[in-house]
């Protein structure tokens, strides 16, 4: 049997390699839509790995989509300039009542359940040792429409006794890490962030004041009326992650650390309180808690 020249195996590699962007390229194309978290450097940062993934484990492409602010995020999905959605759990309860959105997904944190914690955070050297001592001082929230960064931190000031109004001022800034910054430079006196970002910031001179109740992770969201099939690929190729295993742990290192430990099935009454706090603002934390 005659052996094959060598330039052969090197012109199969090289169509192998020219081929495989093109194949890729082919696929249909799907973007994931994602509310402004962090700064857009980040963002990219920590969800493009995650595109990649879903990129080589199902039958789309995945593109990144970074919305200006939380409301838009809720039109990209509902205009279907976007088929996915990382929302937040105020963001989505906005987007089931508007239109039916539908949760497909939640994240699980590190001890691999699916919830997180808002968290009041000062500076280490800040004299502030008790929530209760935030009355007549200046707050930094998160977006309006942020759940752990607006709407549970209102509400943890109000089961302490102090409403909104008790504060000497108050601002919502754009993303938590912003709001983490602020505290830092002195602007504020406290600020609210998600749990990740609180434990990130503490090596910089952070502390946790306060914590929040578990809020329900949140959703990976979808339209109701998306292709099954669609639908049936990303839950397939998320669910199967498994934080456990060494490969897998592997793969999601790179990603955001809110994802960065699997996934679980999500339904819509996962989200039952939220959808009750928001529906008690006028009367609970305070007039319009996470809108001005």
């Amino acid at each position: 049997m005659k052996s094959i020249p060598y330039p052969f195996y090197l012109v199969i590699l090289l169509l192998i390699i020219m081929l495989a962007p093109a194949a890729a390229a082919a696929k249909p194309v799907i973007r994931f839509g994602v509310i402004p978290r962090y700064n857009p450097l980040v963002m990219y940062k920590r969800y493009q790995p995650i595109m990649d993934y879903l990129t080589a484990e199902t039958p789309y492409r995945f593109e990144l989509k970074i919305s200006r602010d939380y409301p838009e995020a809720v039109r990209f999905l509902q205009q279907g300039v976007t088929q996915i959605s990382s929302l937040g759990d105020v963001t989505f309860a906005e987007a089931c009542s508007e239109y039916a959105a539908m949760p497909i997904l939640k994240p699980l944190n590190k001890k691999g359940l699916p919830f997180y914690r808002s968290a009041i955070i000062v500076r280490n050297d800040s004299p502030i040792k008790e929530i209760k001592e935030l009355r007549g001082k200046r707050i930094a929230f998160g977006s309006l429409q942020s759940t752990s960064g607006n709407l549970y931190p209102r509400y943890l000031l109000w089961d302490n006794g102090i409403p909104l109004q008790q504060l000497k001022s108050f601002s919502n800034l754009q993303h938590h890490d912003a709001v983490a910054k602020a505290i830092l430079k002195g602007q504020y006196d406290a600020g609210a962030v998600k749990d990740v970002v609180a434990e990130k910031y503490q090596s910089h001179g952070i502390r946790v004041l306060a914590w929040s109740k578990p809020i329900p992770a949140v959703p990976l969201v979808m339209k109701r009326d998306s292709p099954p099939e669609l639908v049936a690929a990303i839950t397939n190729a998320l669910l199967k992650l498994d934080r456990t295993n060494p490969r897998h742990k592997e793969i999601m290192k790179t990603w955001d650390d809110e994802f960065s430990n699997g996934f679980a099935p999500a339904k819509q009454s996962d989200y039952n309180t939220i959808f009750s706090m928001i529906q008690a603002i006028p009367t609970g934390c305070g007039i319009g808690c996470h809108r001005k």
